[in-house]
């Protein structure tokens, strides 16, 4: 594998979820440990995430969120069926079943999509370069479809699309959990020819279900990497694709750093939730930074880069 080039992105996600999920998040970029960022418009630390991007030249693309918190569209905040009773989006299990029961309007969800690109627009003053979705939302039925339709109408080119090489191994993974992974993983296989057909693109690999939270150590990162480097690498060669030995790889690493969430700070307009107020962000944070991991990208020529980097 010596002369395979890997460009892996390590995204950041829930930027701008509070302000102490922004500092985690910056201090891992100022790290070397974090490469990109993924933004999440509603959050109550948006604006504040955005000015850190600025200052620190920290490339950002748009975690669209439809699950968790308030819309950011005016029109959407008092009669929608993306709300619940509440008056919140539905959650990550209710948007699902919501969905599954045909009762989320499609329009409103492509209304809400646009409405977070251009508030991202205005607080960073540029497009996302890439768009993925928060619990996973836009690889989701129909939803899909719409999520592609926005990106090819605004021109963002790049998207994450969850299937990851070796999940169905890791047997760490509670089975509960498991099984929302293989959900995600399936909803993304019937996602790409939509994906293809609008003409966006992501990286060759995606990981980051297997390491997420209290999994997270560095010999889980590294076994996720190898185990995808060997998937892309055993693939047959092509006219499209020639031996693999001489290409570049790109894989995207999904990880949710940040120092834990105290309440009643943070959220996307109903209070942090449990995992922000965990250890398991600060566990993250702290393997993400350890001078092994980095060593070990130099070692197998693996470069840390971002969407625009591609």
């Amino acid at each position: 594998l010596t002369m395979l080039q890997v460009k892996l992105i390590v995204t950041g996600d829930d930027f701008g979820y509070c302000p102490r999920r922004n500092q985690g998040i910056v201090d891992c970029f100022l790290a070397g440990a974090v490469s990109n960022v993924s933004l999440l418009v509603n959050g109550s630390a948006a604006a504040d995430a955005a000015k850190l991007a600025r200052r620190y030249n920290i490339p950002i693309g748009l975690h669209a969120n439809l699950s968790e918190g308030s819309p950011v569209c005016e029109v959407l905040k008092t009669n929608s069926s993306l709300l619940n009773q509440d008056g919140f989006f539905h959650g990550k299990m209710g948007f699902r079943t919501a969905l599954s029961k045909g009762l989320l309007n499609m329009s409103e969800v492509k209304q809400e999509l646009k409405a977070q690109v251009e508030l991202f627009r205005e607080l960073t003053g540029h497009l996302p370069p890439h768009m993925d979705g928060h619990q996973h939302i836009h690889v989701l039925p129909e939803v899909r479809h719409v999520f592609a339709e926005v990106l090819e109408e605004y021109g963002i080119k790049y998207t994450r699309v969850p299937i990851e090489p070796g999940l169905h191994n890791c047997d760490w993974i509670p089975p509960s959990l498991m099984d929302f992974y293989l959900g995600v993983e399936e909803d993304s296989f019937n996602t790409v020819d939509v994906f293809t057909r609008h003409g966006i693109r992501w990286p060759d690999i995606y990981i980051g279900l297997s390491t997420m939270g209290k999994n997270m150590s560095v010999s889980n990162i590294w076994s996720a990497i190898d185990t995808a480097i060997m998937e892309v690498t055993s693939k047959v060669p092509s006219p499209t694709h020639p031996t693999p030995q001489s290409r570049t790889v790109t894989i995207e690493l999904m990880v949710h750093p940040g120092y834990p969430s105290v309440p009643p700070v943070g959220g996307c307009g109903e209070g942090p939730d449990d995992f922000s107020q965990s250890w398991e962000r600060l566990h993250e944070l702290q393997t993400l930074i350890k001078p092994e991991l980095q060593s070990h990208y130099n070692t197998r020529n693996i470069q840390l880069c971002s969407f625009k980097d591609l």
